[in-house]
């Protein structure tokens, strides 16, 4: 019964983390306008995505552009692109092999591969928070030198977007899940009940049992 529950509570951490992870991937509020300058009055609001960039008018409008090459975006960004989408895809896997290996599913019959099964999936959801962690932490670095560095225009300094604080939360969900879905361990393979067979009693050629039979 605690293995269960450590399995439904990982495996719902998990796949909470892995949809956090989807949804900050196509946020487009990585980097946010910063308002630093005397002047709090602003006419709009800049979005730096992934995958596009937002305008957002003092009146509520917004317009976003998809980037055209991902080649000119920034390495930060391409490094966040790929990682990202590697740790969704992870993240799908994971949830499959997770599930394969569940008590609630007969999809694997011996207990002690389930469990082992189980366990993989949970390395799986570790690996997938790893794989989002770089991106964040690279991109939170990188606007926190480009904050503080004097060489940068102001227009040009940036704040650290909702996405990444979604990101650091699907994170902490996915080490978490991950680690108690790996907790989840297998019984030892000899818990069982061992069952020894006797050995055939054969008559001897006169018609009676042999006396090695009898205790």
């Amino acid at each position: 019964m605690v293995s269960a529950g450590l399995e439904i509570v990982g495996l719902s951490l998990c796949v909470v983390g892995s949809l956090l992870v989807m949804v900050a991937c196509g946020l487009p509020m990585w980097k946010v306008t910063a308002f630093i300058e005397a002047n709090i009055v602003v006419a709009q609001t800049m979005w730096d995505g992934l995958w596009m960039s937002c305008v957002v008018q003092s009146t509520g409008q917004m317009q976003c552009k998809v980037h055209d090459s991902v080649l000119a975006l920034s390495h930060d960004l391409q490094a966040a692109r790929a990682l990202t989408i590697i740790s969704s895809v992870m993240g799908v896997l994971g949830l499959m092999v997770t599930i394969a290996g569940a008590q609630c599913t007969n999809c694997i019959r011996t207990e002690y591969v389930k469990a082992r099964v189980v366990n993989a999936g949970g390395v799986i959801y570790i690996l997938s928070g790893l794989f989002v962690l770089v991106p964040l932490c690279w991109l939170a670095n990188s606007i926190i030198s480009d904050f503080y560095n004097p060489q940068v225009p102001a227009s040009k300094k940036r704040e650290i977007g909702a996405a990444l604080y979604i990101g650091w939360a699907a994170t902490a969900m996915l080490l978490i899940g991950g680690t108690l879905l790996c907790c989840s361990c297998p019984s030892s393979g000899n818990s069982g009940y061992s069952v020894k067979y006797a050995q055939t009693k054969r008559a001897t050629p006169n018609g009676d049992y042999d006396k090695r039979n009898y205790v």
